[in-house]
């Protein structure tokens, strides 16, 4: 089965939302390469954009990551307020989702509070304050434990 890791583009603060993200999931990240680490005659690198990342990677559970870089100031700006892809977590339990979703929403914006949904999971989502949208939902009724 093929994996999905979402990959997020900033506007030069991916290793403070990577910290922030990293502070909530926990683990190690798995690569980070900044663009000096890159940087050679044919691939210039302006001294103000050596240290942004180019590619970092967070492991997420057994089989996935989030991925995510900064955008170099020559390729213009990401808009942070256009309706990016969301970044769905599935927890195994209600506790779990509670952590994620309250731990990734400081200083976001609430769309949906987490709670029942009318679908049967439980289930909630947000804009946090690097601007990615998340949902945060623990369906009972796709446990493997059954």
């Amino acid at each position: 089965m093929a994996f999905i890791n979402p990959h997020v583009n900033f506007n030069g603060n991916a290793e403070e939302a990577f910290t922030f993200y990293q502070s909530v999931f926990g683990g190690a990240f798995a690569k980070v390469v900044r663009f000096k680490d890159i940087a050679s005659a044919e691939f210039p690198v302006a001294e103000k954009e050596e240290n942004k990342i180019m590619h970092i990677a967070l492991p997420i559970g057994k089989n996935n990551f989030l991925m995510g870089n900064d955008v170099p100031e020559v390729l213009g700006r990401t808009n942070e307020n256009e309706n990016r892809s969301k970044i769905v977590v599935i927890a195994e339990s209600k506790e779990e989702a509670d952590k994620v979703y309250n731990g990734l929403s400081v200083g976001g914006q609430i769309e949906g509070p987490i709670g029942d949904s009318p679908w049967g999971s439980y289930f909630g989502c947000f804009r946090d304050k690097y601007g990615i949208e998340w949902i945060v939902e623990f369906d009972p009724n796709n446990t493997t434990d059954k």
